[in-house]
């Protein structure tokens, strides 16, 4: 459909709860973009902040700690829809945050629990993005 969406929230908001992959951009030592795979997130507030998973012993949480500009991007490829969010990237360590978002099942990836230290939550704050879908795009505020 073409022209303005009716209501952003809505239809990104339904883009989002439907992947099961988020793909996280930030930029590496060197100024060049990295995109990374990453499991959906474990909770969203509207379109505007977001919270998942990752090991705090990895490169991209490093680079986001010096760089917190990043992207966020989901994708319905069966309709070839897809949302860009672009903000920024808080890495948090504390139980509160860590406790906020376990899973059962998630000792699959962190061993030692909860409070196993290589579990982090990345708690990314959109302020803006662009929705594309049939062969259209716009950008909208967050």
């Amino acid at each position: 459909e073409k022209g303005m969406m009716r209501d952003p929230q809505a239809t990104i908001g339904n883009l989002i709860d439907k992947a099961k992959l988020a793909y996280l951009g930030y930029m590496d030592g060197e100024g060049f973009p990295v995109v990374r795979a990453m499991l959906a997130p474990r909770e969203r507030a509207d379109i505007r902040e977001f919270w998942l998973t990752t090991n705090t012993s990895s490169r991209k949480v490093a680079r986001l700690r010096e760089n917190p500009k990043a992207s966020l991007y989901f994708v319905d490829q069966r309709f070839y829809r897809g949302v860009n969010l672009t903000g920024t990237v808080e890495v948090l360590e504390t139980p509160e945050a860590k406790e906020r978002i376990w899973r059962e099942g998630d000792t699959m990836y962190y061993p030692q629990g909860v409070t196993d230290p290589d579990y982090c939550v990345l708690h990314f704050t959109a302020q803006k993005g662009r929705y594309y879908s049939s062969f259209h795009s716009e950008d909208f505020e967050v």
